[in-house]
């Protein structure tokens, strides 16, 4: 019970002495604080101190609430402060498509150069098209998708398995890649539509949370927690509604929507605080799910053509989402937004927000993963389809 204690207050207080850190020492502030708490959350996951704590959920399960908590917490506090434009939904439009028609290119890109190494070994239903499919469904979704389209396609446990695995270290480096040089790289070669007060470093800024413990922050902060407290809970009451439909579709949807409703009142929306809270809750959630990613339960044996084919999905549908925005002059940042909401799925948007110090990209990024929630199951079907005539 004590090593759990510890490794809560880790996970607690360790954004706050990355931030710390970050405004003290100016290279480390142009770092930034998401790659920072990403390798932490990394070298933690994979030096034998998390898997070894066992004590009632152990930490598994420390890891699950705490990262399933984060976001739901982090959604509306970020939304209250986000501010709505038209002239910016040609480029979520846009955005939305291209990121789809990127990965179905790329699933087909990647099945012509992996399908028959594949095939050659597959067992069953375990086919190059099926998992060209899967692929297609998780890279427009999220898990969700990856795990109905097992059942839909027959494929194996053990492939479904590997595919996640192989998932989540694959994801990992592609978000450090974008947070590491991918923004700034793609900041430059797009257009760029970032608010200057918003691209300045962590060291260049003052403590947000300076004045948080005074009595006046702390009664901001119970109203914070009250107002999310009801958005959650609204939230939950329509998953209720729809006992059929998919819990989390359903969740981020509400939760999205009564988010929004919420920043229009204008006493809410002139709460301090509340989008500097929820970013800390998104700090917490990345060095929490890089813990996650342990590197060791990869299977660098069962299927090095499975990995290549993912990882050509992966970076390759980037490549084609940077291209398609050149063309079509789509801003870097909705960009960048769209393909970590297809790739990782909506949790993962206030992080890479965070990352890009825009909060306007938000609602743009939660938007298109709902409608990815809502149609991977059917594009990837089709897909394993079409390419089982290939």
């Amino acid at each position: 019970m004590v090593w759990n204690i510890l490794l809560v207050l880790v996970f607690l207080l360790a954004p706050a002495a990355v931030l710390w850190l970050c405004r003290r020492v100016r290279w480390v502030g142009k770092i930034g604080p998401v790659l920072i708490l990403y390798l932490l959350g990394i070298l933690l996951g994979n030096i034998g101190l998390v898997p070894g704590l066992s004590l009632p959920s152990g930490a598994a399960g420390i890891q699950d609430i705490l990262s399933s908590a984060m976001v739901p917490i982090a959604i509306p506090l970020m939304l209250l402060g986000c501010t709505f434009k038209k002239s910016e939904t040609r480029s979520q439009v846009l955005a939305l498509f291209t990121g789809m028609i990127a990965v179905v290119l790329a699933v087909m890109a990647g099945y012509l150069v992996f399908g028959r190494t594949i095939d050659a070994s597959a067992s069953g239903a375990d086919t190059a098209a099926n998992i060209g499919g899967m692929l297609t469904g998780v890279y427009t979704g999220g898990t969700i998708n990856l795990a109905s389209l097992k059942s839909m396609l027959g494929v194996s446990e053990e492939t479904f398995l590997l595919l996640n695995g192989y998932d989540m270290v694959i994801s990992f480096l592609y978000l450090m890649f974008l947070v590491a040089i991918g923004i700034k790289l793609f900041r430059r070669f797009l257009p760029n539509e970032t608010p200057h007060d918003e691209s300045v470093s962590v060291a260049q800024e003052e403590n947000p949370y300076k004045g948080l413990g005074t009595r006046s922050g702390l009664i901001t902060l119970a109203k914070l927690i009250g107002i999310v407290a009801v958005v959650c809970g609204a939230a939950y009451g329509v998953t209720l509604l729809f006992p059929k439909a998919p819990f989390m579709t359903v969740f981020i949807l509400a939760l999205t929507t009564f988010g929004i409703a919420a920043s229009f009142i204008p006493k809410v929306r002139a709460l301090p605080y509340a989008y500097d809270v929820g970013m800390y809750c998104i700090y917490v959630f990345c060095i929490v799910v890089a813990s996650m990613a342990n590197l060791k339960n990869l299977n660098m044996q069962g299927g090095l053509a499975i990995l290549g084919y993912l990882t050509l999905v992966i970076f390759g549908s980037l490549l084609l989402q940077v291209l398609f925005a050149k063309l079509l002059r789509i801003d870097s940042d909705t960009m960048v937004v769209s393909s970590v909401t297809f790739i990782c799925s909506p949790p993962f948007v206030p992080m890479i927000a965070a990352a890009m110090k825009n909060r306007r990209v938000i609602v743009a990024g939660l938007s298109i993963g709902i409608i990815g929630y809502a149609v991977g199951n059917y594009l990837g079907f089709i897909i394993s389809r079409l390419l089982a005539l290939l």
